[in-house]
């Protein structure tokens, strides 16, 4: 049976902070009930990835921090973060099913972008669950570290309050300077 792993991102649309990709390998017989990260609740995701990593699941995981986002764009550090948590799985897959269209170059293995990959095969569900509970971890973390900023509620996302905050305190150190952010109006 070849050995199929799953990778999905988060924090990609953000302002603030990094992006993060996870490469799951389910156990054979897994029988979780994954799903897009975006479609559960964070109690859910957060028991989900629980019981992922008492599973035996293989599970990678590629961060890239707001500056390289800003050195190299969104896109690429996307690519990179994904070819990261490939790396880091600690066991090689025959094949790697990545959410989306694009496939990172970096990757020396066979692969294939499927959109909407997250919603329909259950390893990529399952990455997407974790690079969401990673980010999140992440961004809770920077909450405390600039605690004006309300990123434990947007986790850096384009939120209206969040847009009015940076209308009011501008940048924080975690910002992604190349995101235009349209403040008119607030």
């Amino acid at each position: 049976m070849p050995i199929i792993a799953g990778v999905d991102e988060a924090g990609r649309g953000a302002l603030a902070g990094p992006v993060v990709a996870a490469a799951v390998i389910l156990c054979p017989g897994d029988a979780g009930e994954y799903a897009d990260s975006k479609q559960l609740s964070a109690a859910k995701r957060r028991a989900l990835f629980q019981a992922l990593r008492e599973s035996g699941a293989w599970i990678g995981v590629g961060i890239v921090n707001h500056r390289h986002i800003d050195r190299v764009n969104i896109l690429q550090a996307t690519l990179l973060a994904m070819s990261k948590s490939v790396a880091r799985l600690g066991q090689t897959p025959d094949e790697v099913l990545i959410d989306g269209k694009q496939i990172p170059k970096q990757l020396r293995i066979p692969a294939r972008a499927i959109v909407g990959g997250d919603d329909t095969v259950r390893c990529i569900s399952a990455a997407s669950i974790v690079a969401k509970v990673v980010r999140d971890f992440l961004m809770e973390r920077y909450d405390q570290r600039y605690p004006q900023y309300g990123f434990m509620k947007h986790k850096g996302y384009g939120t209206l309050a969040h847009r009015r905050i940076i209308a009011t305190n501008h940048f924080s150190p975690i910002h992604r300077r190349t995101f235009m952010v349209k403040l008119e109006g607030l």
